[in-house]
């Protein structure tokens, strides 16, 4: 009866240490991180815009803020009637700024002349049909807007095309990993990890502020090119090596 205690005591011991050593593989195990190859993948996306986005505003002074306000009402008005006149859908115009300020009128030499107000309202504008955006933007002159910037050009749907380039950059970066994989006589696994982004080129700028009545000549017969656009889309993958 004794010795078959002390043989139960015994298995019981043994089971419990092989409990316990199966439990610290088990966490060195988890501890081991998988090997692996970092590449980064480039493809290059070129589409021709379809529409286009400009900043147009009117820039008012006066010496009384009420005054500069009002006459800064009407001139916006005015040539947000002429923009919707020449097509431009009204959901398409969005106002992105109405600032009041006053201002000091200094001479050449640094002496100041007066104190005005300036008002300034801009607004945002999608155009559809590009090859009506210069008579657009003389229009917009001639009906008494005095800034134009940030003309920058977009494409409507360019889901495709994204997708297409996004492929293209991970079989690019699965290139770049299997020259790694040969190159140091491993075997390229499965993919670990990705991360993507894509990059558009910035807006160009026209700027007619501050050329009071001589603007509408100079915005008029705008040449306006869309050209292409080039959007670069990179990912990051990183594979497992065996």
């Amino acid at each position: 009866m004794f010795n078959k205690r002390f043989l139960l005591m015994g298995l019981l011991v043994a089971a419990i240490a092989l409990s316990a050593c199966g439990t610290a593989q088990t966490a060195a195990d988890s501890k081991i991180q998988p090997r692996t190859i970092s590449v980064n993948g480039s493809s290059q996306v070129i589409l021709t815009p379809d529409m286009a986005y400009v900043s147009i505003g009117v820039h008012s002074e006066a010496k009384d803020a009420k005054e500069a306000v009002a006459s800064n009402n009407q001139q916006s008005q005015a040539v947000i009637d002429a923009l919707v006149a020449a097509g431009v859908d009204a959901k398409d115009i969005q106002t992105i700024n109405f600032s009041v300020y006053p201002q000091d009128k200094y001479s050449p030499t640094g002496e100041l002349l007066e104190k005005v107000f300036a008002v300034d309202n801009t607004v945002y504008v999608k155009v559809r049909k590009l090859d009506s955006i210069g008579s657009l933007l003389d229009t917009a002159v001639q009906a008494g807007a005095n800034t134009i910037y940030g003309i920058s050009f977009d494409v409507e749907n360019k889901d495709a095309a994204m997708a297409e380039g996004r492929k293209n950059a991970i079989a690019n970066a699965r290139q770049q990993a299997e020259q790694l994989a040969e190159a140091a006589s491993v075997t390229l696994g499965e993919v670990y990890s990705i991360s993507s982004y894509s990059s558009a080129p910035s807006p160009m700028y026209y700027d007619v502020k501050g050329l009071g009545g001589g603007a509408a000549d100079a915005a008029a017969y705008v040449p306006v090119q869309p050209g292409q656009m080039t959007i670069t889309v990179d990912v990051s993958v990183v594979f497992e090596i065996q």
